[in-house]
């Protein structure tokens, strides 16, 4: 049965929780394969909103597996806090969440190290949650990472904590001028964490492997977007992780052969977080008009996303790195009532034109977009589920993607709720 990618194409925020939530109907398992909780998926159902940090939107379905994997870095109290916040609000978690054992765990330290780093970089941060997300993955690379495993083994947990934190209360007094950690708080506070997480803790890839071997369904979640990739986004405006579909195999431990499909889901608009380039950018009224029609908050932080035109280049960019298999496009309804949209299709820079992504930064940074101009459409969209009933223009600007991108659209949100939708093609199908 298909094993299908969901992934960002652009700087995150697309709409893949919902997308994911969709798609969780058929599926068996939902694993989670990168980042941690500096992003947010949020789900609407019956009109009660719901938000997602480290749990995949499979949890939302009865009967559906969902699993934490590898790649992920996982803050122990923001897991625990969001599983006591979904049971309260009637959410059944019994034998159906699992967090893998090779998972990295982000430790205080991480957060302090995070938050003390972006305030010496002062103008030139990178914009980062403060959630401790690179520090941990930062860890990970260096080989002195804590694993979700040292939970279960207090003496490795306490050997491994000793030797970092010595090196890290160095940083801290001596660089950072910062308050430091003793041994005994953290290990006493991570303990009481392994106590309530046991529970969930499991061989993730035996699980989701064992799936895809007995023909089960399995859809593999993925966080932020290609643009924030670690390897192919606006380096250094990225997040810490792999956040391409490649990043599904090494995130859960699954063979690249297993791999059915990949379905990339785009904002039928640009939004970016934090700082870093954005060619694009609306920097009138207008952008700050489907700010506030659109809801572009983080789901995370609550900052204000930055509004832009479609962008094709890295669009192209995104499909050719992830090898997709179709799109998704999502919040089609928050362009209605306009005049005119615009589709950037280049970018120009000290008069030359890049038609693809251009891997210097200060090129992304300082290029000029070079756009199409097309004719917007008044009448809503909001809530339609049948292709031919949207308006003509809205069916060429779709029709436009899919000639750009030589890809075709597999399915169009046009709002918040999980039946808002249309779709046009089933990725479970064979």
């Amino acid at each position: 049965m298909p094993n299908i990618v969901v992934v960002g194409l652009q700087w995150g925020d697309e709409g893949k929780g919902k997308i994911v939530d969709f798609l969780s109907e058929k599926a068996d398992v939902v694993a989670r394969f990168q980042g941690g909780h500096n992003a947010g998926h949020t789900v609407v159902i019956n009109n009660e909103k719901f938000i997602l940090h480290l749990i995949p939107s499979g949890i939302l379905y009865k009967n559906k597996i969902c699993l934490i994997g590898n790649g992920v870095v996982v803050d122990p109290e923001a897991l625990l806090d969001e599983i006591q916040g979904l049971k309260e609000r009637g959410v059944e978690i019994n034998k159906n969440l699992f967090l893998s054992k090779n998972a990295h765990l982000i430790m205080p330290y991480h957060i302090a190290l995070d938050r003390e780093n972006e305030k010496m970089r002062g103008a030139k941060s990178i914009g980062t949650t403060g959630r401790g997300i690179g520090p941990a993955y930062c860890d990970k690379i260096g080989r002195v990472g804590v694993r979700v495993a040292d939970l279960l083994h207090p003496d490795i947990f306490r050997e491994k904590l000793e030797a970092n934190l010595y090196h890290v209360n160095f940083l801290l007094e001596h660089l950072y001028k910062a308050p430091v950690f003793t041994v005994n708080e953290i290990y006493d506070r991570f303990m009481g964490y392994a106590g309530r997480l046991s529970e969930y803790i499991a061989d993730t890839d035996l699980i989701v492997n064992k799936t895809i071997y007995e023909k089960g369904n399995v859809l593999f979640e993925g966080a932020q977007g290609t643009l924030l990739d670690i390897d192919h986004g606006t380096y250094p405006y990225v997040t810490s992780s792999n956040a391409i579909a490649g990043g599904a195999c090494t995130g859960l431990g699954v063979g690249p052969t297993k791999i059915s499909r990949v379905l990339g889901v785009a904002k039928a608009y640009t939004t970016r977080v934090g700082g870093g380039p954005f060619p694009t950018e609306i920097r009138d009224s207008l952008g700050e008009k489907i700010r506030d029609k659109g809801g572009e908050y983080g789901a995370t932080t609550g900052r204000p996303r930055r509004c832009g035109w479609l962008d094709m280049v890295i669009l192209k960019h995104s499909a050719r790195i992830n090898g997709l298999t179709g799109i998704a496009v999502t919040k089609l309804d928050i362009l209605d009532g306009l005049d005119f949209l615009k589709i950037c299709t280049a970018y120009r820079f000290k008069g030359k034109i890049y038609e693809e992504f251009p891997k210097e930064i200060n090129i992304f940074n300082e290029c000029e977009p070079v756009y199409e101009k097309v004719q917007g459409w008044k009448t809503s969209t909001q809530g339609i589920t049948d292709f031919d009933k949207l308006p003509g223009a809205a069916k060429v600007y779709i029709k436009k993607i899919e000639k750009m991108l030589r890809m075709k659209v597999h399915i169009i949100s046009t709002g918040q709720r999980r039946e808002e939708i249309i779709l046009l093609r089933d990725q479970f199908s064979r």
